[in-house]
């Protein structure tokens, strides 16, 4: 009689935990059919800036990628061969302040080069005022041109000197590696283990929303 109610007991706690697991996919999913999520990170976003003394909408902001490992159950991987990583790729815009703008989740086998543009255009015309954009060197090249004729925005590409020894904290950059830092301190995040991108990138913006929601408390 003790094991048949040890078992029964284990049985319930498992259900109880598979009901929950399923309510929040379901939260999830909704949120992400409805636009919902954008919907509370961009109004959060604009307040945050409001509270920091600047304008709701930015004008300059910054980009960067960030590889991590994946689970096998992720519909996409690849192997980034400068990290050494084989998973997806985080790639993200924030503004001045380190607020995520726009993150798009994809292979880490495809070069920042080619990964920006998919940023880029996923930015699109959301944000009227926005013309300045700062990047490491992975970003020079043709995508400078490109970004200037089909998004009318100046991609500054911020270089460390040859000259230089040390750490030295780098204008623009800095911010949107700190962001990327910020990420790294969820459990959730430190890995990929979401079956599909959609799920990394909504996972990302919940994580931001948590910090934006702390400094608004």
């Amino acid at each position: 009689m003790v094991v048949l109610w040890v078992v029964k007991k284990s049985s319930f706690a498992m259900s109880k935990q598979r009901n929950a697991f399923s309510c929040k996919l379901a939260v999830k999913s909704v949120m992400l059919r409805t636009g919902l999520l954008d919907t509370i990170h961009d109004a959060l976003r604009e307040q945050v800036r409001v509270l920091a003394g600047r304008e709701p909408t930015p004008s300059a902001g910054s980009i960067d990628s960030q590889s991590v490992n994946s689970a096998r159950t992720a519909d996409i991987r690849g192997f980034d061969a400068g990290e050494k990583i084989n998973g997806v790729k985080r790639h993200i815009a924030v503004d001045t302040l380190g607020l995520l703008l726009v993150v798009v989740v994809h292979s880490a086998a495809i070069q920042d080069r080619d990964g920006a543009k998919m940023v880029f255009a996923r930015l699109g015309n959301r944000f009227p005022r926005l013309q300045l954009f700062g990047a490491d060197g992975g970003y020079a090249g043709k995508l400078i041109e490109y970004v200037y004729y089909w998004h009318w925005l100046v991609l500054e590409i911020v270089k460390r000197s040859d000259d230089q020894k040390g750490f030295k904290v780098l204008p623009r950059r800095w911010v949107v590696e700190r962001t990327l830092g910020w990420l790294m301190n969820y459990r959730r995040l430190c890995r990929n283990y979401e079956c599909w991108t959609e799920t990394s990138e909504a996972v990302v913006k919940m994580e931001m929303i948590l910090i934006m929601i702390r400094r608004l408390a």
